[in-house]
């Protein structure tokens, strides 16, 4: 090492790739981590972890054996960073939380803002997380126990408590010293907000302009009126609509006598608006929103039964459909080959409007305005692709069995199927919706029975009148 290089450059040299190529954390680390928590050596997993970013380090709390883990928070010690506990899957977190003292699960949420000490404890029963905040000091109690009283998946849940509010006779100098030299203030924040003695909010003034502004000045000079607001007991997904819609970085929370009680940040809302479209593409397999790759088995075998006990009962109707047409099958068996394909291709056209459907109106973009007209363009796109479809299948399926006449039923078949399934992909989701119904959790086993019993009835119907074929025996 020559007499001017850095010293830190050769410690680096030995420390670990933390993450491999693809972004996922490098396994000679996560080995390197697991040894030292194995030899007990603190001042290994110290220097291997304690400066890891939260999410970095929820990544490696998830990625060690379950044994591992409360070790490496008792090994770490003071340097564990508890926001790595909002990167975990819910599981995960809880049975962690468990297994760690109230105490020193206490002394951790001391160390964040609110809304992530909210986080971490909602999912606990009232039991234990009655035990970690009596461990915790008077203020900090309260302010927690508030947030969590309101609903879940609320603003106010979301919300953190810690907040910068001045009164609108401040001068601009007041404020900045009072940002300078106050304690408690929020890590993080984009604007004051201005209330009045009631802590009604009267408006807010953004940091650029507070500080573009001369000393001078008072904050009612060049405070923003009416500025976005969103309700405490407002559902969380609207608040991150809210956001989106206006570009929002920051939003005052206020209760329902519009007091100003916390503040939502942008940071949240990319949770927010991460938990609900995994919620949503959850729902359109059948799973539950909750539902992680932690969940022990017979949670998660709990938890899929139902919509699999519905199929099965749709799966039986579709069947008694084909069994109408028993006798028909016998007599040509080329019919048994080919109606799969006819049920198949209405099963993914339909899954692809379905889809499209889902999301607009998860998104508000689909609504009684414009129904109509996405009813008439996807039954349209139906026809379009049945008839491209049509073709090719009918000259395959006439070929393959030397029948011209077997390759125009299947193809008035597929037709027939394509545009049920456009109309019926957009029209489960809006009446499931119309009857308050979540579309995304059970649209696809309705559509499935749809096109499943169209197809099967228009392939072997169109057969049986075509060739005259007998129905049943």
């Amino acid at each position: 090492m020559t007499a001017d290089a850095d010293p830190r450059d050769a410690t680096r040299e030995l420390e670990p790739e933390i993450r491999d190529e693809d972004g996922r954390l490098a396994s000679g680390f996560v080995d390197e981590v697991a040894e030292a928590i194995s030899a007990n050596d603190a001042a290994r997993v110290r220097e291997l972890s304690g400066r890891l970013h939260e999410s970095d380090l929820g990544d490696l709390i998830e990625t060690l054996e379950p044994d591992d883990r409360p070790k490496l928070i008792e090994l770490l010690g003071k340097d564990f960073d508890f926001a790595a506990l909002t990167e975990l899957d819910e599981t995960v977190r809880v049975q962690l939380l468990e297994e760690l003292p109230p105490e020193t699960v206490a002394r951790g949420m001391r160390e964040l803002e609110s809304d992530d000490a909210v986080y971490i404890l909602e999912d606990l029963d009232e039991v234990d997380r009655a035990k970690i905040l009596a461990q915790m000091p008077a203020l900090d109690r309260v302010a927690l126990t508030r947030s969590l009283d309101y609903p879940e998946d609320s603003a106010g849940r979301r919300m953190q408590t810690e907040f910068v509010a001045a009164p609108p006779f401040w001068t601009i100098g007041h404020a900045i010293d009072y940002i300078a030299d106050a304690d408690g203030l929020p890590d993080t924040f984009y604007e004051i907000f201005v209330v009045d003695p009631a802590y009604k909010l009267l408006g807010s003034v953004p940091l650029d302009r507070l500080l573009r502004t001369r000393r001078s000045r008072l904050l009612s000079d060049i405070l923003e009126e009416n500025p976005r607001t969103i309700r405490a007991t407002e559902d969380q997904e609207q608040a991150a609509r809210m956001f989106e819609r206006y570009n929002l970085v920051s939003a005052a929370v206020v209760d329902d006598a519009g007091r100003l009680v916390g503040v939502l940040m942008v940071d949240d809302i990319v949770d927010v608006i991460e938990e609900e479209a995994d919620e949503d593409l959850r729902a359109l397999g059948g799973v539950t929103g909750d539902e992680e790759i932690s969940d022990p088995v017979l949670y998660t075998a709990k938890s899929r039964i139902f919509w699999l006990l519905v199929n099965l009962a749709t799966a039986f109707f579709s069947a008694s459909v084909i069994g109408l047409f028993e006798a028909t099958i016998e007599q040509m068996v080329a019919l048994a080959v080919l109606m799969p394909i006819v049920a198949s291709m209405g099963g993914n056209a339909g899954t692809q409007t379905m889809t499209v459907a889902v999301r607009a109106l998860a998104t508000r973009e689909l609504g009684s305005h414009n129904a109509r007209r996405l009813v008439g363009r996807e039954t349209l796109v139906g026809l379009v692709n049945g008839v491209v479809l049509a073709v090719l299948v009918g000259l395959i399926a006439g070929g393959w069995f030397h029948s011209l006449q077997l390759g125009l039923i299947i193809a008035g078949a597929m037709v027939t199927n394509l545009v049920c399934a456009g109309l019926f992909g957009i029209l489960i989701p809006l009446s499931l919706d119309k009857l308050k119904a979540d579309p995304a959790v059970s649209s696809g086993v309705f559509l499935t029975t749809v096109t499943d019993t169209v197809g099967f009835f228009s392939f072997l119907g169109l057969a049986t009148w075509w060739f005259g074929l007998g129905i049943g025996r």
